[in-house]
């Protein structure tokens, strides 16, 4: 690789991690929010809400990589023409074949890390995430029990607390428990806290007193207590085992899923349609590299508008991507409609490469310059100004 390539790949990669960024960034903060009543309403701290919220950026990194990619290689070009270099080196010799070789190379990089996040990584942490949310939400402690409710966790066991205090501190907790018939236990404490280890999860009640009505009995007993441990295990535990969804799969099991897999029995068409995704996504890249460079990557004065050039680049990527989307969405059903995507994908990757050897200057139609002259006429006319030639 040449000092000339070498400038245009750290340059590309460059204006690519920046944009990446940049664009995961926003994107994350708004789905973040929507899980912000983690801390709120079900009692957990910051770290839990940022680890939770932080395993959905490899899914994002997905899917804006490719548009980061055409953004950076348009940046890059624009950036080339603006101080005359694509010109200069047109004229020593470079083709524009030549001159996409080192976004060839920026291309590559960015494919290998589609691969890699769409094959391990983005499933990883999608289902890391699932399992998360599951042991949150069967967490009776953190997500049942809120302040102000009595929570009925059995048939015959209810619990309330007053108010959630800083440091995971539950004030005014009461709990009735009927489940034994021989006996009736009421509790009322000042303040607990949740203690788990590997013996399980209790309720640890301080300050407090204890009423015991025994059958058979006349008078209750009653006992004040400043520690009591109240096992909580039975229902902490619950829902743990959470059953994997397509997108929680990795590369390989979406290539050869178990046979008697009931998601797979029952969503077939969804498993082939998610594993084509997989399959495509490092090939977008090299589309939308190759169809802006196309656009843009031709040898231009200064004098002459990149405009025109820059918005048909952004209407190609973006329809080639949306037309991806709704053709993944058809391959449910109708499972030729892959086809259609692979062929969608390659095509325009075969229409860009022989725009770039055949050195096709993408401009406007000559029609549509003179509407504009007109409507630009009489514009200026309308507003008692004379038109410029």
């Amino acid at each position: 690789m040449g000092s000339i390539d070498r400038y245009i790949f750290r340059t590309t990669l460059a204006s690519f991690a920046l944009v990446l960024v940049s664009l995961t960034g926003v994107i994350w903060i708004t789905q973040a929010l929507r899980g912000i009543d983690l801390m709120t309403s079900q009692g957990q701290t910051i770290i839990t809400f940022l680890g939770i919220t932080s395993l959905v950026i490899p899914a994002l990194v997905l899917i804006i990589a490719p548009i980061a990619l055409m953004i950076a290689i348009s940046h890059t070009l624009n950036k080339l023409a603006t101080d005359s270099e694509i010109i200069v080196m047109n004229a020593a010799g470079f083709s524009p074949f030549r001159l996409f070789r080192p976004f060839f190379y920026a291309t590559c990089v960015v494919a290998l890390m589609v691969a890699f996040i769409g094959s391990y990584l983005a499933p990883d942490g999608m289902r890391r995430i699932k399992q998360w949310d599951a042991e949150i939400t069967a967490d009776v402690l953190t997500n049942i029990l809120q302040p102000g409710r009595f929570a009925q966790l059995d048939q015959n066991l209810t619990i309330r607390i007053r108010e959630r205090q800083p440091g995971g501190v539950l004030a005014g907790i009461f709990v009735d428990d009927r489940r034994d018939p021989k006996e009736r236990v009421t509790i009322i404490a000042d303040h607990g806290t949740v203690l788990k280890n590997e013996n399980g999860s209790y309720l640890v009640l301080e300050d407090g007193n204890l009423e015991r009505f025994e059958a058979g009995k006349r008078d209750p007993a009653f006992v004040a207590f400043v520690r009591y441990a109240f096992d909580m295990s039975k229902f902490s535990n619950r829902g743990r085992d959470v059953a994997l969804g397509i997108r929680e799969r990795y590369l390989w099991e979406l290539i050869s899923p178990s046979e008697n897999d009931p998601v797979f029995k029952q969503l077939s068409g969804q498993f082939h349609a998610e594993l084509h995704d997989r399959f495509l996504a490092p090939v977008y890249p090299f589309a939308f590299a190759v169809l802006t460079f196309a656009f843009l990557g031709t040898p231009r004065t200064t004098r002459q508008s990149r405009n025109f050039s820059i918005g048909g680049s952004i209407v190609a990527v973006f329809g080639l991507r949306m037309a991806g989307f709704a053709c993944s969405v058809m391959t449910v059903k109708t499972p030729s409609m892959a086809l259609v995507q692979y062929s969608m994908l390659f095509g325009a990757i075969a229409v860009g490469l022989w725009m770039i050897i055949g050195g096709i200057v993408v401009e406007p139609p000559a029609a549509l310059m003179e509407a504009i002259n007109r409507s630009n006429a009489r514009l200026a006319r309308l507003f008692g100004r004379p038109a410029t030639a």
